[in-house]
């Protein structure tokens, strides 16, 4: 009888199984950027209805994080918030990953406090070197050593792990050189941590992408941007990211693609689609959409199987996208 029951108990196991695991014609591994996160998954979610039989997968581990799996060949995709660094070029050369490099937005990158901080009206690149510069650690801590008229309460810091591209192109940024920062500060590589640490702080500060702003607006105050004390405070929009007007903060973003996988029916489709949806799917999740000319090449290059940075020695900050792939 127990014999019986043990059967019926496996057959009914195999049956459920069956019926619960879809076998997929192609799959996609993507993983990377916090920042980058919103629009694949997106692009993700849209490209699922209308390819079901292709299992696309989105993962976030920091775009540090994400290089790393991938430069080791266990994504197909990895979503960056900055190019590829130099030790990551020797490493894909080491490993035999040669990648295609793809831009997919801009971001500006939103300077938050709590909506419970009534005296920041607005803060300049200085005040932000200020505040975050490595020999400021454990010596700037109230606000109002970073300008006399702020009250004397704690400066708490929130922002980028020291593993995201985030993290990296604040600190060349803002402070000069890229990974110089203070330390003694509250760093995530999910941005939602972050939100969530700022806006239940009255005196806190951060950084992260533009889209963790805009699905929390309500929880959070954000704060415009002067280049100098004379300029004027500037707010990251669809219009002064596009325009440049916003700076230092306005970045491009990233896709990189295993050149290894371009001739797969599915990942053709996948980056096709993502090229075609991504200026009003960037918009839909708070960055902001790149010229239709840079998708146009980018999607060239990508047919083209060209592979390589085109930021090889050079900073992305205040970078022309369109001038860089015409003359790629």
């Amino acid at each position: 009888m127990a014999t019986c029951k043990a059967r019926y108990l496996l057959i009914s196991v195999v049956i459920f199984s069956s019926s619960c695991f879809k076998e997929y014609k192609g799959k996609i591994n993507i993983d990377g950027s916090s920042s980058v996160y919103p629009l694949t998954e997106a692009v993700a979610e849209e490209f699922r209805e209308v390819e079901p039989d292709v299992r696309v997968t989105v993962g976030v581990s920091g775009t540090g994080g994400g290089f790393k799996k991938f430069l080791r060949g266990e994504t197909d995709i990895s979503d960056a918030s900055r190019p590829i660094s130099k030790n990551e070029l020797a490493s894909s050369k080491q490993n035999g990953i040669s990648f295609i490099e793809i831009p997919v937005c801009y971001d500006g990158m939103a300077i938050v406090v709590s909506p419970k901080n009534d005296f920041v009206k607005d803060i300049t690149v200085a005040e932000l070197k200020t505040m975050w510069s490595a020999e400021s650690q454990g010596k700037i801590t109230s606000w109002k050593q970073v300008r006399s008229s702020w009250p004397d309460v704690p400066l708490n810091l929130y922002g980028a792990g020291t593993s995201s591209g985030t993290y990296d192109y604040f600190t060349e940024a803002i402070n000069g050189k890229a990974k110089s920062s203070r330390g003694d500060y509250t760093a995530s590589e999910d941005d939602n941590v972050l939100v969530q640490g700022v806006s239940s702080d009255k005196n806190g500060l951060g950084y992260f992408g533009l889209a963790y702003y805009s699905e929390n607006k309500s929880k959070l105050k954000l704060v415009p941007v002067k280049v100098t004390n004379n300029a004027p405070a500037i707010f990251p929009t669809e219009e002064t990211v596009q325009n440049g007007s916003y700076q230092p903060l306005s970045r491009p973003e990233f896709i990189y693609v295993n050149a290894a996988t371009v001739n797969r029916s599915e990942m053709r489709k996948f980056i096709k689609f993502y090229l075609e949806q991504a200026a009003t799917l960037s918009k839909e999740v708070g960055y902001v959409a790149l010229p239709n000319e840079v998708y146009r090449l980018s999607y060239k290059r990508f047919l083209n199987s060209k592979t390589g940075s085109v930021f090889a020695d050079k900073s992305i900050v205040g970078v022309n996208l369109l001038e860089l792939l015409s003359a790629d």
